[in-house]
């Protein structure tokens, strides 16, 4: 059977069924903090932009680089936006796809809504089906495909947000085809990204929205692909390694992927975050200055690319459970601050990641993706304290709630430096009725 034919037909029937009141509520908090850790990413890495803008030269245009202030030509923003969405590795994605969800889609969505007048409303739909061809696609080849070395932010989400795009524009079938055969063509996401202090993990995200525009502009003009680009020797086997590989159903265990998105409380890598809450809950009895030995037993996934000690910058130490523990355990925070380039050479908290050691538990693994558990074990020179944490907070199993949810919007945007009336101004029209892209983006 056309396997990329059957997938299509699963994302279609979600595009053509109304969507539940609870399920746009959840993808206008996506947007919303899609549009606050893209600002916040864009003043992380300002210093680099200035040298982006001095070489590059980009174009001036109408479209809105979010949280830079410029309007630039069309692919420069979607590029841009990718780029700065993913750069504190704060942004939103599920555990059982190994996968971010929002930004690449978020980041072609916004500018070509812009382009073409499009509303809110309209980029919530078609980003609540990109999620879901996003996440049905990663489930499908995960674990295996991480293990190959890929990035599924990457490879899954130039698929979803392809499909999402083409389904705000109107694409006809076969127009959306063709432009899915390219983005299979084209995604690519390499996870080495993460490893010894790379600063590259947000081009994933970057080109990845970048080369969803490009499919889309071959599958309009009508430049024709294969008739199954998943199969043979085509996606499936290039990401698995293998051609037979089972699609799993959309909507699976009965809710919408958007619905399965975690939303980050501590800005380093999700991987850590049930050591660090762990730590957090062990304050109380383990002081920092008493702590002779921490061990971190977690799902085998997690282990590997980020166990490491040796913290040469901020990218890394995000990606480090023994750094992310320290912080929780030194600060009772792992935020923005606890991640900067200043914290990270801290002496106490560098002494006190070389102390963690960080190994895969077998039942952990076992029960994972169900579960994402830690158990943290300190010792200290006055006893031994024991914490485990199965779902840390902003899991879907454990939400944050919405005066949660709002202290992490505005200090995002005050992080950015958005003025407090513009920050509320943009938060009250993703939920006004009939608002359009243009007149939200243009704001920030």
């Amino acid at each position: 059977m056309n396997k990329s034919i059957e997938f299509l037909k699963m994302i279609d029937g979600i595009w053509q069924t109304q969507i539940p009141d609870e399920v746009m509520a959840r993808a206008r908090r996506s947007l919303l903090d899609y549009l606050a850790v893209t600002c916040a990413g864009a003043e992380f890495q300002k210093d680099k932009l200035e040298k982006y803008w001095e070489f590059a030269e980009p174009e001036e245009g109408k479209f809105r680089a979010i949280g830079t202030g410029k309007d630039l030509v069309l692919k420069e923003a979607v590029f841009l936006n990718g780029l700065n969405g993913h750069a504190l590795d704060f942004d939103d994605g599920t555990n059982s796809g190994i996968i971010h969800l929002g930004s690449p889609i978020f980041s072609l969505l916004l500018p070509l809504a812009q382009r073409y007048g499009k509303s809110v409303d309209e980029v919530l739909k078609a980003a609540i089906t990109g999620y879901e061809a996003s996440y049905t696609m990663a489930v499908s080849i995960q674990p295996g495909h991480k293990a190959m070395g890929y990035h599924a932010t990457g490879t899954c989400g130039t698929l979803g947000a392809t499909i999402a795009a083409s389904y705000m524009l109107g694409f006809s079938d076969e127009e959306r085809f063709q432009a899915f055969a390219s983005a299979c063509v084209a995604a690519s996401g390499m996870l080495k990204v993460l490893d010894d202090g790379s600063e590259l993990k947000p081009y994933n995200v970057a080109k990845t929205a970048l080369l969803s525009l490009t499919a889309l502009q071959l599958g309009k003009a009508g430049f024709k692909g294969h008739a199954d680009p998943l199969g043979g020797r085509g996606f499936f086997r290039m990401m698995t390694g293998k051609e037979d590989v089972e699609l799993k159903p959309v909507l699976l265990n009965g809710t919408y992927a958007i619905m399965k998105s975690y939303t980050k409380p501590y800005a380093s890598c999700r991987y850590t975050h049930p050591a660090v809450e762990a730590a957090i809950h062990l304050r109380e009895n383990a002081k920092p200055e008493d702590v002779e030995e921490i061990d971190i037993r977690t799902y085998d996934l997690a282990v590997s690319g980020h166990d490491h000690t040796d913290i040469p910058g901020s990218y890394s130490a995000k990606m480090s459970i023994p750094y992310a523990t320290s912080a929780g355990l030194i600060y009772g925070k792992a935020g923005l601050q606890e991640f900067t380039e200043e914290a990270v050479k801290g002496k106490e908290i560098a002494a006190l990641t070389k102390k963690v050691r960080v190994s895969a538990d077998a039942e952990l693994s076992r029960v994972f993706p169900g579960i994402q558990a830690a158990i943290v074990t300190i010792k200290t020179k006055d006893g031994v304290y024991t914490d485990r944490v199965d779902f840390p907070k902003g899991e879907p199993e454990n939400p944050l709630t919405d005066e949660e949810f709002r202290n992490r919007y505005d200090g995002l945007m005050e992080y950015a430096g958005v003025d407090k009336a513009v920050s509320d101004e943009v938060f009250n029209t993703v939920y006004k009725e009939n608002s359009n892209v243009d007149e939200l983006v243009k704001k920030i």
